[in-house]
C-alpha cells in the first residue's frame, strides 16, 4: 500500500491549494455538495462525498473512481494507494496511530467500490441527507459536516475537501 502525503493551504480566494509529495497539486473549489479540482497535469474533474465515507471523483472525460475516508486525515483509492493529510492534527495523530497500531488502522479497512450504480450511489446520498449514513455520518474523520475550508493550523477539519 502506497501512502502519499500531501498538505492544503487555504488561498485568499477560499480555494485550497493541495501539494502532494510526489509532485502533483491540486487546486480545488468547493461547490455546494461537491469539490471543483484541477491539477498541474492537466486532469480536471469532481470530488463528492456520498455516505459511509465514500468519495466519487469524477474526472471531466467521464472516468470514474471512488475512494473511502478512513479518518485520521486518510483516504483509500481504489487503486490500494492511501493519500495522508499532513496539514491537520488528524493527519500526524493518524500517522502515530498507524505506527503504533502496525498499519491496523488501514489494514482493517473495507476498500472502496470498484464501481457502483446509480441508484447505489443515491442511496448512500439518502443516508447522507439523513444522517444516517453508518459509516462516519457527515464524513470527515469522525464528525462535523464540511462546512468551512480550514488551512489546518488550529487543528480543524482540513481534511473536509473529500480525498
Amino acid at each position: 500500500m502506497a501512502e502519499i502525503p500531501y498538505r492544503d493551504e487555504l488561498l485568499a480566494d477560499r480555494t485550497v491549494h493541495r501539494r502532494y509529495a510526489d509532485g502533483r497539486e491540486e487546486w480545488r473549489t468547493r461547490d455546494g455538495g461537491v469539490v471543483r479540482w484541477r491539477d498541474n497535469r492537466g486532469r480536471a474533474g469532481t470530488d463528492e462525498l456520498l455516505g459511509q465515507r465514500i468519495i466519487k471523483r469524477t474526472y471531466t472525460d467521464g472516468g470514474v473512481v471512488y475512494a473511502r475516508d478512513v479518518g485520521y486525515g486518510r483516504t483509500l483509492w481504489r487503486d490500494g494507494t492511501v493519500t495522508v493529510n499532513r496539514t491537520s492534527f488528524r493527519g500526524r495523530l493518524g500517522m502515530l496511530l498507524a505506527a503504533v497500531a502496525g498499519g491496523v488502522v488501514l489494514g482493517a479497512m473495507a476498500p472502496p467500490p470498484a464501481e457502483m450504480t446509480v441508484a447505489e450511489e443515491e442511496a448512500l446520498r439518502q443516508q447522507a441527507a439523513s444522517g444516517s449514513s453508518g459509516g462516519g455520518g457527515g464524513g470527515g474523520d469522525g464528525g462535523g459536516g464540511y462546512d468551512d475550508w480550514d488551512d489546518g493550523d488550529d487543528g480543524g477539519d482540513a481534511d473536509g475537501d473529500f480525498g
